[in-house]
């Protein structure tokens, strides 16, 4: 199942997106879920490792039909709270989905594989009951914020402790391993370093900085696609000679 969140997990995790790191991979991540998952209103989308719900938010103002599952009853309660009606929630394991074959339109995991014991099999489980596109975001492992923050978390009590950080070529293998040799398309956010960031957000923004491998936030959208093949049934009785065929031994009877 990997890792539960309680109060203190948490914490360190709010302590994170409340950085100033945080706010930014938040701002620019919110802009990079949007363009590649390409959100179509009435839609129904699944959240899966929902926590507090910040994205089931983002997805109900964007007119669609959200429905947020969590395996902590900590973090459902968050979101229940902020949420009220608004959207459906249900806990469960992202590795096992209480939900129907392509029940939804769409889905997303969202800092979530970084702490699950088995990302692959959460990536079947949503090939599963997804009809269209998954969009996947993660921390990324080859970023350099969060690879220094993962080594100082062995000093400190940090959520990075708690994390497997992915890389690109990773997740793209997971994802194949999945649900086959689908098309993808992918972007990463947060990539510049604090003196260029004194120039604003905008070249965050520019596609040739997007098309880096080292953002801090790295997201990844697939398309589900499905073949059909044939099965030949083997014949379980053989047919009887003669007797049952309307046409004699030497062809046509006149």
């Amino acid at each position: 199942m990997g890792c539960v969140f309680d109060q203190k997990l948490a914490m360190l995790y709010g302590a994170w997106e409340k950085s100033p790191e945080g706010l930014l991979v938040d701002r620019l991540s919110t802009e990079l879920i949007i363009h590649l998952l390409r959100p179509q209103r009435g839609e129904r989308i699944l959240d899966v490792g929902c926590g507090s719900g910040n994205h089931l938010l983002l997805f109900h103002r964007l007119g669609l039909d959200v429905t947020g599952l969590d395996a902590s009853p900590y973090m459902l309660d968050i979101a229940r709270s902020r949420l009220g009606n608004k959207v459906t929630l249900k806990m469960g394991r992202a590795e096992d989905l209480p939900f129907e074959d392509n029940e939804f339109d769409a889905a997303s995991l969202i800092i979530t594989l970084e702490f699950l014991d088995d990302p692959l099999a959460a990536l079947k489980e949503v090939g599963r009951v997804t009809k269209h596109r998954v969009f996947v975001g993660v921390l990324n492992g080859l970023s350099p914020g969060c690879f220094s923050r993962k080594c100082f978390a062995v000093f400190r009590d940090s959520i990075f402790g708690q994390m497997q950080l992915l890389t690109l070529w990773r997740l793209r293998g997971c994802v194949k391993k999945a649900c086959g040799n689908v098309p993808m398309e992918w972007a990463s956010v947060s990539v510049g370093t604090s003196s260029l960031r004194r120039y604003g957000e905008r070249p965050e923004r520019e596609p040739v900085m997007q098309s880096s491998p080292f953002g801090t936030f790295l997201g990844l959208a697939f398309e589900l696609t499905y073949t059909l093949r044939t099965e030949n049934l083997p014949v379980k009785q053989r047919l009887k000679r003669g007797a049952e065929s309307p046409v004699g031994s030497s062809g046509f009877q006149v």
